[in-house]
């Protein structure tokens, strides 16, 4: 006979709640994690703040900017989610890519959140080639920032 299997309290990738054997109130935590996941399904944020917003909509998700305050303090780099009238915390996983609606851009978590950076086109100037080299230069820097380029061999 083979031993039962382990699960652990909550998924491995989101953290979604997971129910266990005999457990009171289930359907608190499915709908906890179908708000999570329909919050997340998009990958997409309302807005990058460090503050709550004073009337939120249910549902709407924000990337926890530095220095969180109010009922976000302590929450820097989360992703903040309003479910049930009340807020929901992420942890970012490495390579997640967001796409920000107030600052229409995306952006990636490495450790840290990295917005796409600007790429300034090059204009004017005495020479060309050098004004197309930094663009050229610049633009690769935010593709690989972004994941669509790898980094160059070391």
């Amino acid at each position: 006979m083979s031993d039962p299997v382990a699960f652990a309290s909550t998924t491995p990738a989101i953290g979604l709640p997971l129910l266990i054997a005999g457990q009171a109130q289930k359907e608190f935590f499915v709908n906890e994690a179908l708000c999570v996941l329909d919050a997340l399904n998009a990958r997409a944020i309302t807005a990058s703040q460090a503050a709550p917003p004073a009337a939120p909509p249910e549902g709407a998700s924000y990337r926890v900017t530095t220095p969180a305050t109010g009922a976000w303090a302590g929450q820097e780099n989360r992703i903040a989610v309003r479910i049930g009238g009340d807020w929901h915390f992420i942890a970012p996983a490495e390579g997640w890519v967001l796409f920000d609606r107030a600052a229409s851009r995306l952006t990636i978590f490495r450790t840290q959140w990295q917005p796409a950076e600007v790429v300034a086109a090059p204009s004017g100037g005495v020479v060309i080639d050098t004004q197309a080299r930094a663009t050229l230069t610049a633009l690769i820097a935010a593709l690989r920032t972004m994941g669509v380029l790898g980094a160059p061999p070391a």
